[in-house]
């Protein structure tokens, strides 16, 4: 999506609907498998992050966060899950993104702030997976006009990860 002809100052703050077209399409990329596509969506000073489910509200550097990923881990991540040797993604999962409760607020410096709740599914083998969560994004309008992720933090609403075992991405 290219907003750059809409974007009139460093204050704007994208529309609900925006938002959510941007929210749906990067869940298709993940539930299709598209990971490098994906980590495209990142802009490059982008950050990924999911903290400990025992301190959802704890601080990168004084928290071990399950997922801490900068642009550069984060694409190799997507880059090493496309592959065979990804164990515990190979055969890969069948995955489906539920996005909902979507919230569109300005943020700090131009950049769009966007709360979203989430449900993903995840089925392989025989075995099916919950993982209920909310996400709190910051979007930026990159130079040549598209929504670029500036960092995506996602909270996973469960109190053990036991049931789900695994957590690829």
């Amino acid at each position: 999506m290219n907003l750059q002809s809409s974007v009139q100052s460093a204050a704007y703050v994208l529309s609900r609907q925006d938002a959510e077209d941007f929210l749906y399409r990067e869940a298709r990329f993940l539930d299709e498998w598209k990971l490098i596509e994906w980590a495209t969506l990142f802009s490059e000073d982008g950050e990924y992050l999911i903290p400990p489910l025992d301190d959802p509200d704890g601080a990168p550097g004084k928290t071990l966060f399950l997922v801490y990923d900068d642009h550069h881990r984060l694409t190799a991540r997507a880059q090493r899950l496309m592959k065979k040797q990804a164990h515990a993604e190979y055969p890969r999962a069948i995955v489906r993104h539920m996005i909902h409760n979507v919230e569109v607020e300005a943020g700090e410096e131009g950049q769009t702030r966007v709360r979203c709740n989430f449900v993903v599914y995840r089925s392989r083998g025989e075995a099916s997976e919950v993982f209920p969560g909310h996400s709190v994004y910051d979007l930026k309008i990159s130079s040549d006009g598209d929504i670029k992720i500036r960092r995506k933090r996602t909270t996973m609403d469960s109190d053990t990860m036991r049931d789900q075992k695994r957590l690829s991405i």
